[in-house]
């Protein structure tokens, strides 16, 4: 109800409001004043009247929903991503000629009256009467901005809105009220600021800041009076009077609002037939809306962000909350993407691979130590036209974050994971097993973490060459991605603890899927995302400190608040001798091992190749101490296809691997990132390495592995040829087939 004085009867505000309230329902009644008959709304006046009391005493003014703009980490736009595209601007940022426009157009007595205008009511009321209909309607300025308020409440729902816009009598009274208490609370001034803000002006441009960049690429403060006035003129029908579509229309509204003008004095009527002489020129700027829009194809970092927001509870306990933030708009978003690592990784990305390509590739970037995501690029531009070859799926990341719906199996870019557990539970590196090509061991070998036997059958791993058997130690096996022996690696560290290492690593599967305890982890059979892995081999440069990806620095509201934003977490997640030494046999791997066409010259880096099996998957993921990158190279639509005798690039593969698609890729994208960078280096230690093997006399021979005490130093690079026959060969072993039974991997 209505606050009443304390005597019982309404206040004054409240009297005049009632007053005027059945002076205009009247008129309207009598006149049909922009509305039908009474009777066709089904309300009686003295029904409508009697409610009048009730409407709530406050307007809630919505905050406008504005442009939010995302920015890279060193504050140069990336994208303009908006629900309404407008920009709120006070009133002296708008040009005199536009407030003085829109005033004699849609209200010349607004600094006369109030709320409403008597005058005005009745000459509308004779000129409807004398027309028969209902040629002219009563409102003022600010009636009409409590109607739009009332509609950019209602937002895109079109029931909201057209109880917003309907014509009724209810509604035209409940506007009236609000519009009393606008006039008392806000002011003149205000409320043309607020109504110019606020105001539809055509072409997906809402307030007189963005209209003013539309169609004349100009700050409205700019405007001078012939775009004005044609500005004005829009306000009654955007379509009709778009300049864009019928420029003589256009025009001839624009004169209009100048002779207004003139007749009004805000002008003379010099000025106004000079600027009725000129002709309008447009200067028309295409809007640009949304992710699609981002440079140096961030488009699909662009989308993280966006995803980032809409499920981060930070931004908001429910979805709905979130998705209103979203919406509202008017936000800076400062991320962690640098100009310079996102303009490599998307070089990259298309260097070797083109976009109509039968498979894609995806390299993303993460800063050791902090988390942040530094760049994501794709071969395919990110868009929604199919036919050029355009696709909004992030292979990056898992389907929460707009990708894939399990992400990709890792292949051999697991290993080092089963490396580090077997470290961490004290195992040397210079333990060797010698190996035939292929081997099978019983599931019941390996133990989960409830204490079961992994499963019953036999597991049946082979390397990828025939000639791939015989000795190998840790650092040996990593370089040629031997199968058979992390299979054995993974049987002596233990799976529970190689599954708790890579949780730990943050290796995650996708849709809350828990890694399944089997033992063909250790070859990648699992799926994670580029993104993952990444950070994964984060780790490994940060001497052990996992640390959770994050994509936002900062978020401003639109007032200048800050908000919360995602913080990374830094969890440590092994000693800092087994993240050296594993940093040092990975060296060996771009050295001499199966990623030698990924080594950097210039500076200390590691890494490791992967090919599932039949080829359907290839990885390069590697480090350096600053930057750690992940590349994936796979079909992406429809059924995997397998990657034998294929084009790509212009370039015939009779198999793709890891080491010679995806690896050059991640060169490209390392040396652009890091160019004129720091070089800093791993921390030196001297990796343990097994003895070669010696004559039946004695000794560690290649059927015993040797004793953590057996083994001698080999500084931090591999002696020139620990085991004679088994260095020199190309590839990186792949993975089993999901179900703990897989055969041995690709290259």
């Amino acid at each position: 109800m209505a606050k009443k004085r304390s005597g019982g009867g309404l206040t004054g505000t409240q009297q005049a409001a009632k007053f005027l309230g059945v002076s205009v329902l009247s008129g309207a009644v009598l006149a049909g004043i922009a509305l039908p008959a009474a009777g066709a709304l089904g309300l009686a006046a003295k029904g409508t009247v009697e409610g009048f009391d009730e409407i709530p005493s406050n307007l809630k003014t919505p905050p406008l929903s504005q442009r939010t703009t995302i920015l890279d980490s060193e504050g140069g736009l990336l994208a303009t991503v908006y629900s309404r595209d407008r920009k709120v601007v006070p009133l002296e940022k708008i040009s005199p000629y536009m407030q003085k426009a829109i005033v004699a157009i849609e209200d010349g007595r607004f600094y006369e009256h109030g709320a409403i205008d008597l005058k005005g009511v009745l000459r509308a009321i004779n000129r409807n009467a004398q027309e028969g209909g209902v040629a002219q309607g009563a409102s003022t300025l600010t009636q009409q901005y409590v109607k739009n308020v009332f509609v950019e409440e209602a937002g895109d729902d079109p029931e909201k809105v057209a109880q917003a816009t309907q014509q009724t009598i209810g509604r035209k009274i409940r506007e009236l009220k609000f519009a009393i208490q606008v006039e008392e609370e806000l002011g003149k001034k205000k409320i043309l600021e607020n109504y110019l803000n606020i105001t539809f002006f055509g072409q997906q441009a809402y307030g007189i800041e963005a209209a003013s960049q539309r169609y004349f690429s100009k700050r409205a403060a700019d405007l001078n009076l012939g775009e004005a006035a044609m500005m004005a003129g829009l306000v009654q029908s955007p379509s009709r009077y778009d300049p864009i579509n019928d420029i003589q229309e256009a025009t001839k509204r624009r004169n209009v609002v100048l002779q207004r003008m003139a007749d009004v004095k805000d002008i003379s009527q010099a000025e106004a037939d000079r600027a009725m002489a000129a002709p309008l020129k447009l200067k028309v700027k295409s809007p640009k809306n949304g992710c699609i829009t981002a440079v140096d194809g961030a488009g699909f970092f662009c989308d993280y962000v966006r995803k980032t927001i809409l499920t981060d509870p930070v931004f908001g306990k429910t979805a709905e909350e979130r998705q209103k933030l979203w919406n509202l708009g008017g936000l800076t978003v400062k991320t962690t993407l640098d100009p310079r690592a996102q303009a490599a990784a998307n070089e990259a990305a298309v260097a070797k691979i083109n976009k109509d390509d039968p498979v894609a590739a995806s390299v993303v970037q993460v800063q050791p130590r902090t988390g942040k995501i530094l760049s994501m690029g794709q071969s395919r531009p990110y868009g929604l036209d199919q036919k050029q070859n355009q696709t909004t799926l992030n292979l990056a990341v898992g389907s929460k974050m707009g990708g894939t719906t399990y992400g990709f199996q890792v292949g051999s870019t697991f290993k080092p994971i089963t490396a580090a557990a077997a470290l961490e539970k004290g195992i040397s590196p210079a333990t060797s097993f010698d190996t035939p090509w292929k081997i099978n061991i019983p599931e019941k070998d390996y133990t989960r973490c409830d204490g079961k036997p992994a499963g019953y059958a036999t597991w049946e791993i082979g390397n990828e060459v025939e000639s791939e058997k015989g000795a190998y130690d840790m650092t040996s096996a990593l370089g040629k991605s031997i199968n058979t022996y992390f299979a054995k690696l993974e049987q002596m560290a233990g799976l529970c603890e190689t599954l708790t290492m890579a949780k730990n690593l943050g290796y995650e599967r996708e849709l809350g899927k828990r890694l399944q305890q089997l033992p063909s982890v250790t070859l990648g059979a699992q799926e994670s995302t580029p993104l993952d892995m990444a950070a994964v081999y984060s780790t490994f440069a940060t001497r052990g400190i996992y640390c959770t990806p994050v994509a936002i620095d900062s978020v401003k509201a639109a007032n200048g608040d800050k908000l919360n934003v995602p913080q990374t977490k830094c969890t440590r997640a092994m000693s800092e001798r087994t993240a050296d030494l594993i940093n040092q046999m990975l060296k060996g791997v771009v050295e001499d091992g199966t990623g030698t066409k990924a080594g950097l010259s210039d500076r200390d880096n590691a890494g490791k190749t992967g090919t599932t099996n039949d080829r359907k998957d290839a990885w390069f993921v590697g480090y350096t101490p600053n930057l750690s990158t992940a590349v994936w190279v796979g079909d992406d639509v429809g059924e995997k296809q397998s990657m034998y005798h294929i084009t790509i690039g212009g370039q015939v593969y009779d198999k793709v691997c890891g080491g010679c698609l995806p690896g050059p890729i991640w060169k490209i994208a390392m040396t652009g990132a890091l160019d004129a960078s720091e070089t800093p280096r791993f921390a030196p230690i001297a990796v343990p390495r097994a003895e070669k093997p010696k004559d039946k006399e004695g000794g560690a021979g290649p059927n015993k592995p040797a004793k953590p005490g057996d083994a001698k130093p080999g500084g931090t690079k591999p002696p020139a040829n620990p085991f004679p026959g088994l260095i020199g060969g190309i590839g990186d072993g792949g993975n089993g087939n999901g179900n703990g039974n897989g055969r041995g991997g690709n290259r």
